[in-house]
């Protein structure tokens, strides 16, 4: 029996490491990584490797996203147009590439003050709606903020505004099973629920089980949309409200990046419901005095390291300036050299990060990356005012990029995100405002502290980094 089991362990131990080194667009530490976990678990190994160990999205929902793409690309092509290389610059035509979302001119913005400012303007545009409501969200809790936005859809359907909502099966799914779920399909919201599982062992034949759905849109008549960290929930987050309060950012953007917004909602609508897209190819002029901004969809139907190579080139544009503020920064080696770059060039860069995390994996991964950080000259400060769940880099005072995506491996591979990328000095000016009064409440990393960690400590930290991009 022994040796059945050791040759059963080479056999499988040689197939999967096989497979591992015959993939592309597989850097060598991940190889590395992975054929070492196949060698110290013999038998769990290969099980992990066929639960996390590739980003695979294929079968119905792959067939169904690339169809709903296709059928809002020339929408896109028409909304976008060519981004001005020499004017907006490398990351800006490297976020063209990524969907088709081109620069948009003539948009305005506001930032909106956390979290109820922004819930009372949010459910203010819902209540002047005419025309549509397109709603995404990752996590729609049956809290306080959770049932006014629904309520505002049920008026909004009622009065014959066409309502579309859809949340994603994991984060949402308490919602999705509450009763205000059901009230909102009997008064004509229509709804939609993304990535489910069904069946786990026939949804795993396509997809990894953890892809999510992580984006949190808004748009109302097509030319009005909220876009920022807040999922459609407290403050006080129930589900981990030791760590409340989370403290997020959103803005509110008028224009045709609105519409780009739209035909995004829409690739995620039209995957479960192909046909007519007429709702979402109104084009919305400019406005007057506005600036340029774009779209940025990502997710597992692009290609590996998209996300990581976008923000790796917004990274490299700052000259004078980068401020980061994300809540959970596991940025692995091609963001992190962008980030050692741009500090090593000259830039004052500034990394705001929770004091206390809600992921005890992603704080000690994150401060694996602090030693090299702080050595290049990047000022860390931990934030104490709650969970700090922002999502921003803004550039030189003149650049913006915010939205869903955090600084780790999930969002750069895994999730479906929205972000949009923004240049104007007004609004750029007030979200740096924001992140510094985030640094006024956080706590400055010392680096006398960072260099006298004992062994253990970083060796501790390290394995949870290296553990990072397996996942």
């Amino acid at each position: 029996m022994t040796t059945f089991f050791s040759i059963l362990h080479i056999a499988l131990f040689c197939a999967v490491s096989l497979r591992i080194l015959a993939r592309p667009q597989l850097n060598t530490h991940v190889r590395t990584a992975w054929i070492f976990v196949l060698l110290v678990l013999p038998f769990i190994g290969p099980v992990l490797y066929l639960l996390i160990g590739e980003i695979h999205f294929g079968g119905p929902d792959r067939k169904h996203t690339d169809a709903a793409v296709a059928a809002t690309g020339p929408a896109v092509l028409a909304s976008g147009g060519a981004p001005d290389l020499p004017r907006w610059g490398p990351a800006s035509g490297f976020a063209t590439s990524i969907n088709g979302f081109g620069v948009t001119i003539g948009n305005r913005a506001e930032l909106l003050q956390s979290p109820e400012g922004a819930r009372r303007r949010l459910v203010e545009d819902m209540d002047a709606a005419t025309q549509t409501i397109s709603v995404l969200y990752y996590i729609w809790l049956d809290d306080e903020t959770g049932l006014r936005v629904a309520d505002a859809l049920i008026r909004a359907a009622k009065r014959g505004v066409r309502c579309r909502a859809i949340a994603d099966a994991i984060g949402s799914g308490a919602f999705i099973a509450s009763d205000m779920w059901g009230r909102l399909k009997d008064a004509g919201v229509e709804t939609s629920v993304a990535l489910p599982i069904g069946n786990p062992l026939k949804t795993m034949l396509y997809r990894r089980l953890d892809l999510r759905n992580h984006r949190k849109i808004t748009v109302i008549d097509g030319r009005i949309c909220h876009c920022g960290s807040q999922n459609c929930a407290d403050a006080a987050f129930l589900p981990k409200a030791k760590f409340a309060p989370w403290v997020d950012v959103m803005a509110r953007f008028e224009g045709p990046v609105a519409h780009q917004m739209n035909l995004l909602f829409a690739q995620n609508w039209l995957a479960d419901h192909p046909g007519e897209i007429s709702d979402f190819v109104r084009e919305v002029p400019g406005l007057d005095h506005g600036f340029p901004a774009q779209v940025v969809g990502t997710g597992p139907n692009i290609s590996r390291d998209a996300t990581a190579q976008l923000f790796s080139r917004i990274i490299c544009a700052a000259r004078r300036e980068l401020i980061i503020t994300t809540p959970y920064f596991v940025p692995g080696e091609v963001v992190c050299a962008a980030i050692l770059g741009a500090a090593l060039a000259g830039a004052k860069v500034t990394l705001i990060v929770p004091h206390r995390n809600d992921s005890a994996f992603v704080a000690c991964a994150s401060r694996s990356y602090y030693p090299q950080l702080i050595d290049a000259g990047v000022t860390i400060a931990e934030y104490n005012g709650g969970l700090l769940h922002s999502k921003i880099m803004t550039v030189d005072g003149e650049t913006t990029f915010l939205g869903s995506s955090n600084m780790d491996i999930r969002s750069f591979d895994l999730n479906f995100e929205n972000d949009i990328l923004l240049f104007d000095e007004k609004l750029t000016a007030d979200i740096r405002q924001r992140q510094m009064d985030y640094l006024e409440k956080s706590t400055l990393v010392d680096l006398a502290e960072v260099r006298a960690w004992p062994t253990w400590r970083r060796i501790w930290y390290n394995a949870f980094a290296t553990l990072g991009p397996l996942l």
